[in-house]
């Protein structure tokens, strides 16, 4: 399956689609990865995998656009949400070098960015090894994606 939306449905109870993260969840605050909950899953899904990509971010790596603050995966079937600051699954390696999540922080004055909070239903539970980056990660997880969609934020950097 091509990446396409699905019918799936993932929201948090930090922001709304297309509302403010707020800043706890920022790396001008606690830094703390936003509260997850997805549903309406694809019938034979057997793993999730969990990315933030910051689009608008004046960075251009490996032919694309943006910033990459999350890349979360090996995530069972059973795994329907995540809490604030979750330690469950494998964690990736985000843009800024580092294991798991980093918060949402444009550079100063350059005005609201958007965070895409992804989640991908696979048909298969991976075993990959902590640390894989954005990139690796799609290459191994596109030929089992069953479904995905997103959840959009914004933050502006006071």
């Amino acid at each position: 399956m091509a990446f396409a939306l699905s019918t799936m449905r993932l929201s948090s109870g930090a922001f709304e689609d297309g509302g403010a993260i707020p800043v706890k969840h920022t790396g001008e605050g606690d830094d703390l990865s936003p509260a997850l909950a997805w549903q309406d899953v694809p019938k034979g899904t057997k793993g999730f995998a969990v990315i933030c990509h910051d689009p608008d971010a004046p960075l251009v790596q490996n032919g694309a656009y943006g910033f990459v603050h999350w890349v979360l995966y090996n995530l069972p079937a059973s795994t329907t949400s995540l809490e604030e600051a979750s330690g469950t699954g494998t964690r990736g390696k985000n843009d800024f070098g580092k294991l798991g999540y980093g918060g949402p922080m444009p550079p100063e004055g350059h005005g609201e960015h958007r965070y895409y909070f992804w989640v991908l239903a696979l048909d298969k539970a991976t075993g990959l090894p902590e640390g894989l980056k954005l990139h690796d990660l799609l290459v191994q997880v596109e030929p089992h994606l069953l479904g995905m969609n997103r959840l959009v934020g914004t933050y502006q950097r006071g």
